[in-house]
């Protein structure tokens, strides 16, 4: 759970007025993707798309990061399952390098 994603990476519900969220088919043409591989993604558990009012399948701007990112290794060779855990890594790593300099900062620390 992010600042840029307050519902967690694995998604959550929608309402159609909370923007910016894409549609699947926008996502995908936003990654240069299909829509088979955000299916892909959803069943390797690395991103569960949002839920609008109406049911239809959005994704947040932090999904699309986490997909793109996950696109580049696949693309490099990566297993999709592989990739999405790798993925899922950086990202746990990212935010416990910011918590760390969150403290560090507070303490006072000079290595912040």
């Amino acid at each position: 759970m992010t600042a840029e994603n307050p519902t967690g990476p694995l998604g959550g519900h929608l309402d159609d007025d909370d923007y910016p969220a894409y549609t699947m088919g926008r996502a995908a043409e936003m990654l240069g993707t299909t829509a088979g591989f955000l299916r892909a993604l959803g069943e390797a558990r690395l991103i569960t798309p949002l839920r609008s009012e109406g049911g239809h399948r959005r994704y947040s701007r932090y999904q699309l990061r986490i997909a793109a990112r996950a696109r580049e290794l696949v693309d490099q060779g990566t297993p999709v399952e592989a990739a999405c855990r790798i993925v899922i890594l950086e990202d746990q790593l990212e935010e416990a390098q910011r918590i760390n300099a969150e403290y560090r900062r507070a303490a006072g620390s000079p290595r912040a």
